[in-house]
């Protein structure tokens, strides 16, 4: 489950004032010690991530934030920080100090929270250090104000009512659970045929984690995977008594596959399945008819949601900016953000082109989407993009039963 990757993890972000005892919650979750603590408030400042396993939720990722009262100008920037969580959280714990109770700061907090529609807890810690009475009282107000919001009183540091908050996160699914790559989209026994190009940007010894993905969930239902390279692809289909009942293909080789492949034999690519699987593909989609409207320097940004080592024909920077500089005839002005990076101006931008998200869980990919959907700014994928690049972006996405409007 440490293989699990951080992008398919459920993610739990616990927010609360400092010294509220959310890193010591973790700890008793986990029953591990695997966040500091410390009776100094503040020990926590930039949001800390610890991948672990909860049975039967399965492999989760939990952020320990900074407390949401923090002061002075560095404590602004931590507050900013941990409210930025919110944009990758799965699920919210929201701790309150038991013996103080909540006040205008949690109810921002859970402000935001449900116009986001994140299903969320409130934990009152630390009734071990505080009159029942006094922490019943204090709960019973929040019951009144929120009640629909499931509420737990535990004590972190005596491992207290622990397994009570167990259940009730297990009960709160996150909204994309169950779902499948591209298991709704193949039947047992079909034969799925994989075309990955192993070259220079290809990670040695490996294929690519949407590679990977893709074939297990192929797997995963029943269905035979076959995996070939490009220039293998005609001799491959002559070896097929029937053809590929799909073909999935890496998206810088779109051009090439489509060449090869007889035009009744449905054809998508990798990063296409991860723009469902992640966001909206539907609005992917959409973004595509800005291309030919580019005119040259219009502002791009193209934003890569991991960070890894650029080969000389990188293809967010050096072969998409070509690419598209040749369709318009003349060059654009591109702007490139990696990791955790993305800005808060985006209306600055004709288009922003993102990678598959493979590194992303879905949440913060459709935060992503949904803020520029709000600028009123277009949005593509690689695979996207590179279909369209090639003119066969209605085939690409047929399979998925999506057609361009």
């Amino acid at each position: 489950m440490d293989t699990t990757p951080k992008g398919s993890r459920v993610h739990i972000a616990l927010f609360g004032k400092r010294n509220a005892g959310k890193s010591s919650l973790i700890n008793a979750i986990t029953k591990q010690e695997v966040a500091l603590v410390s009776p100094i408030a503040g020990t926590t400042t930039d949001p800390v991530y610890k991948a672990m396993e909860i049975l039967p939720l399965g492999a989760v990722m939990f952020i320990d934030t900074a407390g949401l009262d923090d002061s002075g100008s560095l404590g602004e920037m931590r507050v900013k920080k941990s409210k930025a969580v919110l944009s990758k959280a799965d699920v919210v714990l929201l701790v309150i100090d038991a013996k103080n109770g909540y006040d205008q700061l949690e109810r921002m907090l859970l402000n935001d929270v449900q116009q986001r529609q994140l299903p969320v807890i409130a934990v009152f810690n630390k009734i071990d250090g505080c009159a029942e009475t006094v922490w019943r009282e204090n709960l019973r107000q929040f019951q009144a104000a929120y009640p629909n919001i499931p509420v737990v009183a535990v004590s972190a540091l005596q491992k207290q009512n622990i397994d009570e908050l167990l259940q009730k996160l297990i009960s709160l699914e996150p909204q994309n659970k169950g779902q499948t790559i591209i298991g709704d989209l193949i039947a047992p026994e079909q034969i799925v045929l994989l075309v990955t190009p192993i070259d220079e940007a290809a990670p040695k010894g490996r294929l690519i984690l949407p590679q990977v993905q893709v074939l297990r969930d192929i797997l995963d239902h029943d269905a035979q995977a076959i995996v070939c390279q490009p220039q293998n692809l005609a001799n491959t289909l002559t070896k097929l008594k029937n053809p590929p009942d799909l073909v999935i293909t890496d998206s810088q080789a779109f051009g090439e596959v489509a060449a090869i492949l007889p035009t009744d034999v449905p054809l998508t690519s990798f990063s296409i399945l991860m723009a469902r699987y992640k966001g909206d593909l539907a609005l992917l989609t959409a973004g595509a008819k800005i291309i030919d409207t580019l005119k040259p320097h219009d502002k791009i940004l193209i934003a890569e949601a991991c960070t890894h080592h650029q080969q000389k024909d990188d293809i967010g920077t050096v072969k998409i900016p070509q690419l598209l500089a040749k369709r318009i005839g003349g060059p654009l002005d591109f702007a490139f953000v990696n990791g955790n990076q993305y800005p808060e101006d985006l209306s600055q931008y004709k288009l922003v082109i993102h990678c598959g998200g493979c590194m992303l869980n879905r949440q913060e990919m459709l935060y992503r989407l949904n803020s520029l959907a709000n600028a009123q700014v277009p949005v593509v994928n690689y695979g996207v993009l590179l279909s369209a690049l090639n003119n066969i972006l209605d085939r690409a996405i047929a399979p998925l039963g999506l057609q361009q409007n």
